[in-house]
């Protein structure tokens, strides 16, 4: 996500965080205990962002070895500069796997500079996402369905001999989805009427997929996608929705720091407004895309008083 409310000793730490947290894995099945073998040779493959590199660590199994080059949930990966190691993961690949929409240019680039020939799945691409629009797409769930599509036909394309390999991954991470769907339908089911503020749009593929409201005022929306700071005015107003309650929640991005964003948390938190945290990207204390993403919904339906 862009920056435009951090301040620059922020942007340093951010950089300072995420820098050298390039990581390699052979992917494992979601099921250890049944895990099928590759019947073939493991492809290198890179993901330019821990989102989507779970996800297609889960998708290739054995017959992937996966690096993720952003890992770390700290920082701005939008503004991330590839380092030597990480120009290396793209050049070796078989398979990258990037966000697109502008998110992860760095990534693009380095992959046109070193290795222009590589199979390339682009989230943005494979769901029609225009550069410019919410780059966030790991929150929409189906553009989550759509790109692990999208992974599973490019590996069979790297090596047909797993096809069924790679059809039984594929049903498996389904079967790992089903209760992060289960816990969007329970949300969707009782979020009629029900409203959000957000201090950045990251949540807000998925705000709409439980069908809430958003009620952020449109110029503090304007302000952040063009990278500056909110107007007086817009902030005025985002609190005055905040203290007479007329939004339900506020969402916020706890990757993003600066006085304006812990202001209207504050805000929140002295009207009784439920602050639901989220990230950008995967925390290191959580072991797959969907407990990460389910945990936080689990929050969301608290702060919403679903559950």
């Amino acid at each position: 996500m862009k920056r435009p409310l951090a301040a620059a000793s922020i942007a340093l730490a951010g950089a300072l965080a995420i820098a050298g947290c390039s990581s390699s894995t052979t992917s494992t099945d979601a099921s250890e205990s049944n895990a099928p073998t590759c019947p073939t040779t493991a492809i290198p493959i890179t993901a330019s962002i821990n989102q989507w590199g779970n996800i297609v660590e889960q998708l290739a199994g054995q017959c992937g070895t996966v690096s993720t080059v952003v890992t770390a949930a700290s920082g701005d990966p939008h503004d991330y500069e590839p380092t030597t190691g990480d120009i290396a993961q793209f050049t070796k690949a078989k398979l990258v796997v990037v966000n697109g929409a502008g998110y992860d240019q760095w990534a693009t680039k380095a992959v046109q500079a070193n290795n222009s020939g590589v199979d390339v799945v682009d989230a943005a691409t494979v769901n029609n996402v225009a550069s410019g629009a919410n780059p966030h797409l790991w929150y929409n769930p189906d553009y989550v369905t759509a790109t692990a599509t999208a992974v599973t036909a490019a590996l069979k394309v790297q090596l047909p001999d797993a096809s069924s390999y790679f059809d039984q991954q594929q049903t498996d991470f389904q079967t790992a989805m089903k209760p992060y769907f289960a816990e969007i339908s329970t949300i969707k089911a009782g979020a009629t009427g029900k409203t959000y503020g957000a201090t950045e749009s990251v949540f807000d593929y998925m705000a709409q997929a439980v069908g809430l409201t958003d009620l952020t005022p449109q110029g503090y929306q304007n302000a952040i996608t063009n990278e500056s700071d909110p107007a007086p005015g817009d902030i005025n107003a985002f609190e005055k929705d905040l203290t007479s309650k007329k939004m339900n929640v506020l969402i916020f991005n706890t990757q993003t720091d600066g006085s304006i964003p812990n202001q209207l948390a504050a805000t929140a938190t002295s009207s009784g407004v439920p602050v639901v945290n989220v990230t950008e990207t995967m925390p290191a204390d959580t072991t797959s895309f969907e407990q990460w993403q389910i945990a936080q919904l689990q929050s969301l339906s608290q702060a919403l008083g679903l559950s």
